[in-house]
């Protein structure tokens, strides 16, 4: 089993330029369902012995241990995936994991602040290193809606400071280009000579101290201690304000196409979740309003 899931991986970059991100994912799913056998057989599994029964029964073992339903959803799918690419290989006849419905995932808002939380998050001072940058940061992540990964990835040339305008490499390294307003433009303006002070050893935006590229891991911790610093009442990570980021644009009238096309779903119905939010909003809205609510 592990010498075709490192077949299957191999594919994955070689041949799909799935992302680093994305090959990561299912070589950890794939050696939890390989341990997961190991332990049911008592030896090394083959892919033969991976049948529906015993899919089922890893699923079940995710459910026992209170994984969401969206995660063993996601793991589901790549089995099936890997299957798939063993029978086109032709090391299996048929792909024991395409019988299986797929857990029904829960329907969840997300989570975002209110304009006022964001704008009291985005105001932080200082004019140190790390304040600048720390700024440049959050400006963008709540002006353009990117990802985190998608962030720190970024290289200087795909920013264009005059046009207000990045290019962004995203989940199944499709390319799109976001804007982002004067607020984010003057950060980042700022943020530039800092950059040049470190001695960058790549061409990546966000820097780290030693001229690194700046970790996913790092831009998650300046959130949290920025949400610590003001006091907000919740919790938040750099996804809530790109949640955040579509849920204004759609309370402020921007078409949903669009705010699909800004964060780069592949459906339009990923993005129609922030339909619910903006009902919410103008239930509350109706309820503080109208004399009969």
């Amino acid at each position: 089993m592990r010498a075709s899931a490192a077949a299957f991986l191999r594919h994955l970059e070689l041949e799909r330029n799935a992302s680093p991100n994305t090959i990561r994912a299912y070589g950890e799913d794939l050696a939890q369902f390989t341990d997961h056998l190991r332990r049911e057989l008592g030896r090394e599994p083959l892919p033969e012995d991976a049948d529906h029964i015993a899919i089922r029964g890893f699923l079940a073992e995710l459910h026992r241990r209170g994984l969401a339903k969206s995660s063993s959803a996601r793991k589901l799918a790549g089995l099936r995936t890997f299957f798939r690419y063993l029978c086109r290989e032709g090391r299996l006849e048929t792909n024991p994991a395409r019988i299986l419905a797929t857990p029904r995932k829960e329907k969840r808002i997300p989570s975002v602040l209110d304009e006022t939380q964001v704008l009291s998050l985005l105001d932080m001072p200082g004019d140190g290193l790390e304040a600048v940058r720390g700024r440049a940061i959050l400006e963008l992540l709540y002006a353009s809606g990117i990802r985190c990964a998608e962030l720190v990835s970024l290289d200087r040339g795909e920013v264009d400071l005059d046009a207000r305008m990045v290019r962004v490499l995203g989940k199944g390294r499709k390319e799109r280009v976001v804007l982002f307003g004067h607020r984010a433009q003057e950060a980042l303006r700022a943020w530039l000579p800092e950059r040049a002070r470190l001695r960058p050893k790549s061409d990546a935006l966000f820097l780290n101290a030693r001229g690194g590229r700046l970790t996913d891991r790092s831009v998650r911790t300046l959130v949290s201690r920025r949400v610590a610093q003001v006091a907000l009442a919740r919790r938040c990570s750099p996804h809530t304000l790109r949640h955040s980021f579509a849920t204004h644009l759609l309370t402020r009238g921007a078409d949903l196409r669009v705010i699909q096309e800004l964060l780069g779903h592949a459906s339009l119905s990923t993005t129609q979740r922030y339909t619910h939010v903006d009902t919410r909003h103008l239930l509350e809205v109706y309820k503080k309003a109208h004399p009969r609510a």
